[in-house]
């Protein structure tokens, strides 16, 4: 219990929170679930901190004083109704570590996967979007936010920190993940963008490292369910996916000589999936989305060009029914039609907050049943 006194009497305070687009809901118990570093604590300590303190009580359940001290439900339970608590939190939350939830007025569970639970709105926080990003920047003009941007990539730790990104970066690396997730990661960055099978993941991976089989599957599957790691179909390849890492920067970070277009390319697919767009990849070509919009990455490509290569591949934008072609750049703003093809080129800033504003539901991301929060 003196544990339990010991959380209740902590104060909980975020310094300089930056609001994000996520909505939590007012009343009801929630699930708020993410990928490991979208900023799930941060949010809800400066949830807390509007609540009456007395009343509420936040458990980090990997606390190293746990460790030795097991949380038992049965003690738990006793305290909130001894100290009427009517908000309760459990962070760092994993499957199964309770029987049955503590009842309480209302809970918030904060994980990296969905836990699911009938009785708990799942809510889905994702790390920053290029707006969102922008929201933390305090020292860079909005001109050099882009360039920000592609060296600290989408976690709030690194658009936040007043270090640099490569010591930022060495810290999340190192404290996020155990060493054997380490070495997947490192493996997984060298292919990154690359089209692969979990089978063609484990043979790379075993030229570097003592692995199982078991575990390796395994572990892929938890990395796509918490969505450290992204397959995305293509209308070319049935044997393999296109693989992304859930951030371009930090995947830049655990390889050496990632070209700029391999960071450029997972900006634009990330920004695709974090707005919930169903697409697939073209091959080379780009990403088909469920509305027949082809989306090309072409960061520096001049109108000239893109005229040109447009040509030679129109029977190809006939054959799958492109309705619309956008050419993303890093500068460049142009439009023309071949026929009745619309082809736009916008800079990915405008282009990232436009599509913001889309009503897409992404296939593999949220079912019926969860709530991601709006963009």
């Amino acid at each position: 219990m003196n544990l339990l006194e010991y959380y209740h009497n902590q104060p909980l305070s975020v310094e300089n929170y930056i609001t994000r687009k996520c909505q939590l809901p007012l009343e009801e118990s929630f699930n708020l679930y993410g990928v490991r570093g979208s900023g799930k604590t941060t949010m809800i300590l400066d949830y807390l901190h509007m609540e009456v303190s007395e009343h509420s009580l936040y458990i980090d359940l990997k606390d190293p004083n746990l460790l030795l001290t097991p949380l038992s439900l049965h003690t738990l339970q006793k305290y909130i109704d001894m100290e009427s608590i009517t908000i309760l939190v459990l962070d760092h939350y994993t499957k199964d570590y309770f029987t049955t939830f503590p009842k309480v007025e209302k809970l918030i569970v904060l994980s990296r996967v969905a836990l699911l639970t009938p009785s708990l709105t799942s809510v889905e926080l994702f790390p920053l979007d290029y707006e969102e990003f922008l929201a933390f920047e305090t020292t860079v003009s909005h001109s050099n936010g882009f360039n920000h941007f592609l060296r600290s990539g989408t976690l709030p730790l690194l658009a936040l920190s007043q270090k640099s990104s490569m010591q930022v970066m060495k810290a999340f690396f190192y404290s996020a993940f155990n060493e054997s997730e380490q070495r997947l990661l490192l493996v997984l960055a060298q292919h990154h963008t690359k089209h692969l099978t979990v089978h063609q993941i484990y043979t790379f991976a075993k030229e570097h490292f003592k692995v199982s089989k078991d575990w390796l599957y395994k572990t892929i599957k938890y990395f796509k369910e918490e969505k450290l790691l992204f397959f995305i179909d293509d209308y070319y390849q049935k044997s393999g996916k296109k693989m992304l890492l859930f951030d371009f920067a930090f995947s830049k970070y655990l390889t050496i000589g990632q070209p700029f277009i391999t960071q450029f390319d997972t900006m634009i697919a990330l920004t695709l999936i974090k707005h919930h767009t169903i697409v697939k990849t073209l091959g080379i070509h780009g990403y088909l989305t469920q509305n027949s919009e082809l989306i090309i990455p072409a960061p520096f490509e001049s109108e000239e060009s893109l005229w040109v290569k447009s040509q030679g591949k129109f029977s190809l934008y006939k054959k799958y029914g492109i309705k619309k072609v956008s050419i993303i750049t890093v500068a460049n703003s142009y439009e023309y039609h071949i026929e009745k093809l619309h082809f736009e080129a916008l800079p990915f800033d405008e282009w990232s907050v436009l599509h913001d504003e889309r009503s897409y539901d992404y296939l593999d991301y949220a079912d019926s049943s969860q709530k991601t929060c709006e963009i």
